[in-house]
Parts: structure tokens; C-alpha cells; sequence
């Protein structure tokens, strides 16, 4: 755990079963790589959509694309990644991402 008594969420997903994996996520990953200076949170956030869009990571993307506007990146800027990425990622790729990204963003709307 961080400095909360709250599960962070590597430990939510993956609990004992790989601590060091926890561990790397929590510590490396979000408490060094997202917080180093030279990128915003928001360039970080559009970067990791689009490598895990990329990827076909359409489990971990639904996280990052609400981490994504939070972080201030706008739907329309994620929508046109994906467009953007169907030309170099592939057709099937991009629609799975825009269909998460649907789901997600009207959900979202309802919401408010």
C-alpha cells in the first residue's frame, strides 16, 4: 500500500498473488515514471492510450481512457487517436478501442 489505508490499484487487480509486480506498478511505474517532469500527465495519458491501443490492450485501455480525461485529455482528441491509429495499428484495433471508448464516454454523459 502507499501512504493511504486505501488498496491502490495494482493491489485491487493483483493482490498477493505477485506482490513484486505490485510493487513495481505502484513504486516505479506511477510513483516515478508519471510523475517525472518532463512529460504532463496529460501527454502521458494520450501516449499510453495509444501504445495500448497499439497493443490491442483493450482491458487495461478501458482504465487509461477515464485516466485520459481526467488528466484533461479530451474525448474528441481520444477519438481522433484512434481514427488516427486504424491507419497504422490496424482496423480491428481501432474498433475495439472506439467501442470501448463509445461505451465509456456514454456512460460517462448519463452520468452528469
Amino acid at each position: 500500500m502507499t501512504n493511504s489505508n486505501q488498496p491502490t490499484p495494482a493491489q485491487q487487480l493483483i493482490g498477493n498473488f505477485a506482490p513484486k509486480l505490485v510493487s513495481l506498478t505502484d513504486d516505479v511505474l506511477f510513483g516515478d515514471i508519471w510523475t517525472r517532469a518532463d512529460l504532463t500527465p496529460r501527454d502521458r495519458s494520450l501516449i499510453t492510450c495509444a501504445a495500448l491501443i497499439t497493443n490491442g490492450s483493450t482491458e487495461q485501455l478501458r482504465s487509461h481512457l477515464t485516466r485520459a480525461v481526467a488528466n484533461g485529455v479530451k474525448q474528441s482528441e481520444l477519438k481522433e487517436t484512434i481514427v488516427h491509429l486504424a491507419f497504422y495499428a490496424g482496423w480491428p484495433r481501432a474498433i475495439s478501442a472506439i467501442t470501448l471508448a463509445r461505451e465509456l464516454f456514454d456512460t460517462a454523459e448519463t452520468q452528469l
